[in-house]
């Protein structure tokens, strides 16, 4: 079954590499017998389902999980059981890339105004007036 990122956009299960290691963490005596972590494995710059522009800002993070060939590393040990492990590390997998779709308008320059600047230069006067009262006490 493919993993759905968005509508018309999903990533066949063939693209996708999973191998399954021995957690740490829960499970007790079970933990050192079953291999129920998954280590998922999608190569982002070789996927034909990606398009161009979504893999272009999908390599661009700088995200740690990414190797240098492009292929994306997600671990999954949360949950006791394999399957559940599985699904966890497909749901981030499709969490991030559908972060990566998201794009965020340009921002738009805007200038600070002339009341504004008043009010700052005042709050900065009064403040240094409060700190020049700290000075040490005369004799006098």
């Amino acid at each position: 079954m493919p993993l759905e990122i968005l509508p018309g956009l999903s990533i066949p299960d063939a693209e996708l590499v999973e191998s399954f290691v021995r957690a740490s963490g829960p499970g007790g005596q079970n933990v050192n017998k079953v291999s129920s972590a998954v280590e998922l494995r999608f190569d982002v710059k070789g996927s034909p389902s990606l398009p161009e522009w979504l893999r272009e800002r999908v390599l661009a993070r700088r995200d740690r999980r990414l190797t240098r060939d492009g292929v994306l590393v997600l671990s999954a040990m949360r949950h006791r059981t394999q399957d559940r492990n599985r699904a966890d590390a497909r749901e981030r997998l499709t969490a991030l890339l559908k972060e990566a779709t998201i794009v965020d308008p340009p921002r738009i320059a805007t200038r600070p105004s002339r009341a504004s600047q008043r009010r700052r230069v005042e709050s900065k006067v009064a403040r240094g007036n409060v700190k020049a009262l700290r000075g040490k006490v005369s004799d006098e």
